[in-house]
């Protein structure tokens, strides 16, 4: 039986890193300070950029960034150059883009082996508590690859001494754009306000001449329901995946309902990148595109009837804001060469039980295409409800309690989700590479150290059926959560269950949020939930300050997760 400590060592281990800091002395007789030049000016935070590296003596260094090969236009979560005195070596890096420096990790030239800093710390702390000195610290070896930078893996070897040269990350505002339109978090290869812009489009339902649903926007989409409304936002869906670049494929099954009638309800939507090296492994970006349709078809607002129903005519929650980030990272990345095929897909048929992921799992890729083996799944599944403005119930349930048998809740804290699986086990990791390399990008990358925690059950009183609330509670309800999922009420389930697909997913509150599945399930609805000006919890910002923040921070989290997986997939480790 494992110990959630020595659970802990394992994920470190494990894990193929892409940041590197430490402060401690190296040869005297060189001051790697003064002895390597960085012209990198200020980086800029979530944008691609050179820096240039100056060796005045021969060293070693450890870029701690994703970078791209100049060879292979590959990326790869960093690298060790070996410079001569008076090299100057110009590399392509992507700075983090929400944390203030990243450090490059300097040695005695001839270094291949460095200390890295746990799963779940930052590079700061790291350095601060003398992690580098540390015989536990895990460690990273530098290989040959492909292209011509040398790539990292995780290795037992013992270490020498290094050094340390931290160097400054800005991420630039929107010029045009004010904090309280969500300008803080507007720029980047992708950010909040990216998301934010294609979920205002989809949502928008000004009244129009539009012959389809009657609205700017692409409401009423009810799978199933033979509505134009549904066909229209799949439309969209095509046109939009088509003009990044990427080959747009349609999968279309019918379901038969109890009454043997059929409809042409699984409507999936697919735009591939095809991999340059294992174009027959599939790494998998999702999300379902329809709505909950409305019960006996009549809809009402829980706003004014005080009861809740069923239904919703916009879903901005669940789940336009998980479409909008499947095409906001769809467009930022299709331009990138990758190792493995990059599918970017749109599900439908979700609300009437995952039929539109259950097919393509089962026909699309278990049946026609039995080459191909699907690596990892990505899944946005409602989001923008959260952290960092989601605290309390500022709409809707009056009373708020912490819920022993579903997610982590209470008055005063509504975390944002990272859930992983599959999982057997609800006291112990199963999927400690996945688990590690999420936590690994959130804590740093993400800037979120003092709020992450990843649960596991196991503690003092807990129950299988309790322990996700009590370890929140036991954690000091941290407002960002990683833990393994064993629920199934979204298309990763599809994954794990036809192909064994180990599975990463993000989102927010399933019951909690009060207009979820409900008609005022609406854009205003989230920014009024995500509003802080007036409230005594969160820093007071506005509402699309906050919804941009929140839909930042998980849209990064999967763009960088791809970045990883394309690398090196965390594969199912359950047996």
């Amino acid at each position: 039986m494992r110990s959630r400590v020595r659970i802990a060592g394992a994920l470190c281990t494990l894990l193929i890193a892409c940041s590197f800091g430490g402060c401690f002395g190296a040869d005297d007789s060189v001051n790697f300070d003064e002895a390597l030049v960085v012209d990198a000016h200020q980086l800029a935070g979530g944008f691609f950029g050179n820096i240039t590296l100056h060796a005045l003596a021969p060293m070693s260094v450890l870029v701690p960034m994703i970078l791209l090969d100049p060879v292979s236009g590959l990326a790869q979560n960093g690298t060790v150059l070996d410079l001569e005195e008076g090299s100057i070596v110009v590399i392509n890096v992507l700075a983090p883009p929400r944390t203030l420096e990243v450090p490059l990790l300097i040695a005695d030239h001839g270094t291949t082996v460095f200390p890295i800093r746990e799963v779940n710390e930052t590079w700061a702390g790291w350095i601060a508590r003398g992690g580098p000195s540390s015989s536990s610290s895990p460690r990273v070896m530098a290989i040959e690859a492909n292209g011509s930078l040398r790539a990292l893996k995780s290795t037992s070897l013992e270490s020498g001494e290094i050094f340390t040269k931290s160097l400054p990350i800005h991420r630039p505002q929107h010029d045009g754009l004010g904090v309280s339109e969500g300008g803080r978090h507007a720029m980047g290869l992708v950010s909040g306000r990216d998301t934010y812009d294609l979920l205002h489009h989809i949502t928008n339902a000004q009244v129009s001449l539009d012959p389809v649903d009657g609205a700017r926007g692409y409401l009423d989409r009810w799978a199933g329901q033979g509505n134009p409304a549904y066909e229209d936002a799949a439309q969209f869906i095509i046109s939009e995946l088509d003009s990044y670049g990427l080959t747009v494929s349609v999968h279309r099954y019918a379901f038969s309902d109890l009454n043997e009638n059929q409809n042409p309800e699984a409507y999936n939507i697919c735009g591939t990148r095809t991999g340059i090296s294992h174009p027959n492994e599939w790494l998998v970006f999702g999300a379902h595109f329809d709505i909950a349709p409305p019960a006996n078809g009549v809809l009402l607002d829980p706003h004014f009837t005080g009861e809740r129903t069923y239904g919703t005519r916009v879903g901005a929650y669940d789940n336009t804001a998980g479409t909008s980030m499947v095409l906001t990272v769809a467009k930022a990345l299709s331009g990138f060469e990758t190792r493995r095929s990059i599918l970017f897909c749109l599900w439908s048929g979700e609300e009437g039980g995952k039929r539109g992921s259950d097919h393509w799992t089962a026909l699309h890729v278990a049946e026609d295409n039995p080459e191909v083996e699907v690596v990892n799944y990505i899944n946005l599944d409602m989001a923008g409800v959260n952290w960092p403005g989601g605290g309390g119930a500022p709409h809707g349930d009056p009373n708020p309690e912490v819920d022993d048998d579903g997610y982590p809740k209470d008055s005063d804290v509504w975390p944002l989700r990272v859930y992983i699986g599959p999982s057997e086990n609800w006291d112990e990791v199963d999927q400690s590479g996945l688990v590690g390399l999420s936590t690994w990008i959130g804590t740093d990358d993400l800037g979120l150290s003092e709020e992450i925690s990843i649960l596991v059950g196991g503690g003092d009183g807990q129950t299988e059926e309790t322990w996700k609330t009590s370890s929140w509670m036991d954690a000091g309800k941290p407002e960002v959560i990683v833990y393994e999922d064993t629920t199934a009420r979204s298309d990763h389930a599809s994954f794990q269950d036809n192909l064994g697909t180990a599975t990463l997913g993000f989102g927010g509150l399933v019951d909690g949020y009060w207009c979820y599945h409900q008609t005022c399930d609406t854009l205003d609805e989230m920014e009024s939930w995500m509003d802080t000006t007036n409230k005594n919890y969160g820093d007071p910002q506005t509402g699309v300050s906050n919804l941009c923040d929140s839909l930042d921070v998980i849209t990064w989290w999967a763009a960088l997760s791809l970045f990883h997986l394309d690398e090196s997939p965390r594969m199912n480790e359950i047996s």
